[in-house]
């Protein structure tokens, strides 16, 4: 930099000033000093400059996977979530650094915030790590998570009402005149514990109490869920619907009935929740509760900036919607 600074015959301050697009460089002399600069082969090293102002421009998005270790960043609702989220992230002008921990030991999230790579994080999910991100939340302010709200919650979080998802899919199966629902997802996750809750209290609502059986452990990951209700099939268990945690699931599921001779929705329907991309394309189009993955990755970046500011912010839920298509 003092080298180019010799050469236009200004101050070190001017070309530092100019290389960062300042107003307060006349305009001819910038261009003087930028076309020196490239002419020279002259780049600003963006990491000194940053260790120098305390700042990364980069915020940290992380993956807590101790729930679901099969599951790939490829998921369709993940890669959809992932993809608004940078689009706003980007549109700030910082960066993204992706950090997925698929095993993830005491201490990780912690050692994670000290690794100073990043400004601000974003939690994508509780997974089976909501008492380690509670512990983080009570000296590390800057930290959003998309997740279910939960009682005694420290952190800040942006989600849909799961409860209120998942009595609306039951409800809207129930009045296609089926009775024998299955509740298909890993019900530890904190956000399917909650879509577990709604599709519990609309069966007991009509005098449907769901049996213990009709609740089933499936995992994210496609090929897991499609030998889930494989198995289902070859042990002849009765059943005409299916709500299932996520589309990954519910997909896998109409591919397993497809399959074995059953067609959807005449012998099972089957609606999903997320509604991502594949839930409208696919044949049939599957019925879904819509998370507006648009609107919550708009909230969890504005409240992220918020607290990197100082800002105290409280947590977020948007509305859930039921999504009729052909497989109920």
């Amino acid at each position: 930099m003092s080298d180019i600074a010799q050469m236009a015959g200004v101050s070190l301050s001017s070309v530092s000033r100019a290389l960062a697009g300042s107003s307060l460089v006349p305009e001819p002399q910038r261009q003087r000093i930028l076309d020196l600069a490239e002419a020279h082969g002259y780049t600003v090293n963006q990491a000194a400059r940053n260790l120098r102002l305390r700042t990364t421009q980069t915020v940290g998005l992380v993956l807590p996977m101790g729930h679901e270790t099969g599951q790939k960043v490829t998921d369709p609702f993940l890669l959809e979530l992932i993809g608004n989220l940078s689009e706003e992230v980007f549109h700030r002008g910082y960066d993204l650094l992706i950090s997925k921990n698929p095993a993830p030991q005491p201490g990780w999230l912690k050692s994670l915030v000290q690794s100073h790579r990043f400004d601000a994080m974003l939690v994508l999910g509780q997974s089976d790590q909501h008492d380690n991100i509670n512990a983080l939340a009570a000296t590390y302010a800057p930290m959003v998570v998309w997740g279910e709200r939960l009682l005694q919650q420290a952190y800040c979080s942006v989600g849909v009402d799961n409860v209120l998802g998942g009595r609306m899919a039951t409800e809207h199966l129930l009045s296609r005149g089926r009775r024998q629902i299955l509740f298909l997802g890993p019900a530890p996750v904190p956000e399917v514990a909650s879509r577990l809750r709604g599709y519990v209290d609309a069966l007991t609502e009509v005098g449907l109490p769901p049996k213990p059986n009709q609740i089933v452990d499936a995992h994210f990951t496609y090929e897991s869920a499609y030998e889930t209700v494989c198995d289902l099939m070859a042990n002849r268990r009765k059943f005409d619907a299916i709500f299932a945690a996520s589309d990954v699931i519910a997909v896998a599921a109409i591919t397993a009935l497809t399959k074995a001779g059953r067609t959807v929705p005449d012998d099972v329907a089957v609606c999903g929740f997320d509604d991502v991309a594949m839930a409208r394309t696919m044949a049939p189009s599957l019925t879904t509760i819509r998370q507006d993955l648009r609107m919550g990755a708009q909230l969890m970046v504005d409240l992220l900036f918020r607290r990197m500011n100082g800002e105290k912010t409280t947590s977020a839920v948007i509305p859930a919607s039921l999504i009729e298509r052909a497989s109920t």
